[in-house]
């Protein structure tokens, strides 16, 4: 059944005024976005910020009097006229499908490949990751994610003890163990992240290598002496904030890896990480900086 889609313009002030307003009037489902190309780059955990101008959509069955939902929204909102609005066609389709679809195995320096587990391998004697992502972020098609599963290709970590901090569905967690990881503990703020991690870990027969924990229980869950390796896939304002823990997490001799970084944001970066670390030269990928560097010392 094709649906229709009934798109508002609003502000950060008024969006959830208007998408609770088209859910009162039977929309199936309410989705808020950019209306302005602006990216939002530095949400604090738990906040979920709007944009300047907010696109507000409803999407509504083919055969719904719009006429009437717009007259509804008139008189929620005290207006002489229907607020401003676009109508276009919805073709149904099993969206997840056209998205199972679309996700194709890729292949990340000389031996590391990520493939969707409903897929089977391109090479079976490479180190494959399978991975279905659920509810959390990351399956590789990101330049941020593709630049440390990159990393971890070209590096020999074989037997060393790794936090992936910010592991969203466990990309790297999972391709840090399959490369040889002795222990991984793959931390994350979302419950959800954890639970993709667990699954992702079981799916690739890995899961007696990874703990998944909370930012707060990350240093009672370690054995008390600092790691080999730190991934932290995340954002630049807190990468900086956590520059000192991390500092006190890798043992000297051990390595950091940082991306989620704008290009613009990579020098600042880098100079909270220099007191502690030897910081090597970045690595871009399109607008995102991959920084990385080894534990000189401790203070």
């Amino acid at each position: 059944m094709p649906w229709l889609q009934l798109r508002l313009n609003a502000t950060p002030g008024t969006a959830q005024h208007l998408a609770d307003l088209l859910s009162e009037a039977g929309a199936s489902a309410v989705t808020l976005q950019d209306g302005a190309d602006q990216p939002l780059y530095e949400p604090p955990p738990g906040v979920t910020p709007l944009w300047t101008q907010t696109s507000v959509t409803g999407l509504f069955e083919a055969d719904v009097d719009l006429d009437a939902v717009l007259e509804f929204l008139r008189t929620a909102l005290g207006q002489d006229e229907p607020p401003a609005h676009r109508v276009s066609p919805l073709e149904d389709k099993d969206w997840e499908r056209e998205w199972m679809d679309n996700f194709h195995p890729m292949r990340f320096g000389e031996r590391l490949w990520i493939c969707p587990s409903w897929r089977s391998p391109p090479e079976p004697g490479a180190v494959n990751v399978l991975l279905d992502p659920g509810l959390a972020f990351g399956t590789g098609t990101h330049p941020t994610t593709a630049l440390c599963l990159e990393w971890l290709d070209q590096h020999d970590i074989a037997g060393q003890d790794v936090i992936d901090y910010g592991c969203g569905s466990g990309i790297l967690a999972v391709a840090a163990a399959k490369l040889g990881a002795r222990r991984v503990w793959a931390v994350d703020y979302d419950p959800q992240a954890l639970l993709a991690t667990t699954l992702n870990a079981e799916k690739n027969a890995v899961g007696a290598a990874i703990t998944t924990v909370l930012p707060k229980d990350l240093v009672a869950n370690l054995p008390g002496e600092p790691v080999d390796l730190l991934i932290a896939n995340i954002l630049a304002k807190p990468l900086i904030d956590l520059a000192p823990l991390f500092a006190e997490l890798v043992r000297p001799g051990g390595s950091i890896v940082l991306s989620g970084i704008l290009d613009s944001q990579s020098d600042d970066v880098a100079g909270h990480y220099q007191p502690w670390f030897e910081m090597a030269p970045r690595v871009e990928r399109e607008e995102w900086v991959r920084l990385s560097g080894i534990r000189i010392r401790r203070t």
